[in-house]
């Protein structure tokens, strides 16, 4: 058992690290306030490899493995939480879902300009009335012979306005429940495709999220993923993969707070010396970064388990559970630390505590991870 990081890993996350710096903090405050995230930064983004992180190569990716993806995530998040997601949702859920699943046909087409940043990737599983309770997809896809035809209502979509390419899941077959279910690509600009307005959102500002409508929408047969009705296990599938990228992302977002909590300790003067000397500063801090440690040996277990081919399930679940746990937490006690220079803007940590709490909701909500991981615990 080894727990030390390659000279590769290393060169990894300090290249993150250094992007995240002086590329991603200056502006992050502005482009939280407006809700923007610059097409540059996305290129650039795109331009280090960091929007094809685990794809192959021959596909345009950067080939590297599961623990590079994580300690980018980390890098990425400890500054700006709307960056990573969008590296995230581009790695995690499409390229993955693609280069997994996918026809080399669809592969040559989508793939190769998603793991580039070319094109940016979207998701689309959750509706109205299926978020938590995924098979009860009431959006539709009726097969027509050579093309579908989609009907239906997505939201809450990460990339939704900037995306090109979108993966929907929709209901092919209602008789046959999640059996009946099928991935699609669908393109930007295909008739009767439109995106709604921006959500106006707590945190992750700078992402851009947005509801998605298909109106009699054809895709072309070539554009199912898979064999017919593999669109729920396509999704599932995917997701656990997901959950790896975004309790990396609230392992980052919770590590950032804490550093800038312990660097504001260590300069702020209360009763005639620093407040971390102060015992309730300094258990606040220890606390802090054993939770942290904690999340981090999770998030590390649940990539490596990945990378070695095993079952990650459960060690994703576990690490987005207990990841997106300490987020909350620690971003609580970032601004506390901070006192009321904590509430305002200009120290970064509120909007830190605001970016945490999606961290427990998306990709599969706390309590649905405990489902998975009771599900595995009983099982055996």
């Amino acid at each position: 058992m080894d727990f030390s990081l390659t000279e590769e890993h290393i060169m990894i996350r300090d290249a993150a690290r250094d992007f995240a710096q002086t590329e991603l903090l200056p502006g992050v405050i502005e482009r939280d306030n407006a809700q923007t995230f610059p097409d540059e930064l996305v290129r650039k983004m795109g331009a280090l490899g960091f929007m094809g992180i685990m794809v192959d190569p021959k596909y345009g990716g950067s080939g590297m493995d599961a623990i590079s993806y994580v300690l980018i995530m980390e890098e990425l998040s400890k500054i700006d939480a709307s960056a990573s997601v969008m590296v995230s949702v581009n790695n995690s859920l499409v390229c993955y879902g693609l280069e997994a699943y996918g026809s080399e046909a669809q592969k040559q087409k989508y793939l190769t300009k998603l793991a580039t940043g070319e094109s940016i990737g979207a998701f689309c599983l959750s509706e109205p009335e299926a978020g938590s309770d995924a098979t009860s997809q009431k959006t539709t896809a009726i097969d027509k012979g050579d093309h579908y035809v989609i009907n239906g209502t997505k939201n809450w979509i990460t990339n939704g306005g900037r995306s090109d390419v979108y993966l929907v899941i929709a209901q092919t077959d209602r008789d046959k429940g999640h059996k009946g279910i099928n991935a699609f690509i669908v393109e930007k600009g295909t008739p009767g495709f439109d995106i709604g307005p921006k959500e106006d959102k707590l945190g992750i500002r700078g992402s851009d999220t947005h509801t998605l409508q298909f109106n009699d929408v054809k895709v072309p047969k070539e554009n199912r993923i898979g064999e017919d009705g593999f669109g729920f296990k396509f999704a599932m599938k995917t997701l656990s993969g997901g959950r790896i990228g975004i309790a990396a992302q609230a392992l980052g977002i919770a590590a950032g707070a804490y550093e800038l909590a312990l660097k504001y300790s260590k300069e702020r003067k209360a009763f005639g010396t620093e407040i971390c000397n102060h015992q309730a500063i300094a258990f606040k801090l220890a606390d802090m970064y054993t939770e942290i440690e904690a999340a981090r040996m999770l998030v590390m277990k649940a990539a490596w388990d990945k990378d070695q081919g095993n079952n990650y399930d459960m060690s994703s679940a576990m690490a987005k559970l207990y990841a997106s746990k300490v987020a909350m937490e620690q971003t609580v006690e970032a601004v506390q630390i901070h006192g009321g220079n904590g509430f305002v803007k200009e120290y970064h940590v509120e909007r830190m505590m605001r970016d945490a709490k999606i961290t427990q909701i998306y990709e599969g909500t706390s309590e649905i991870q405990k489902i998975v991981i009771s599900r595995g615990v009983i099982k055996g």
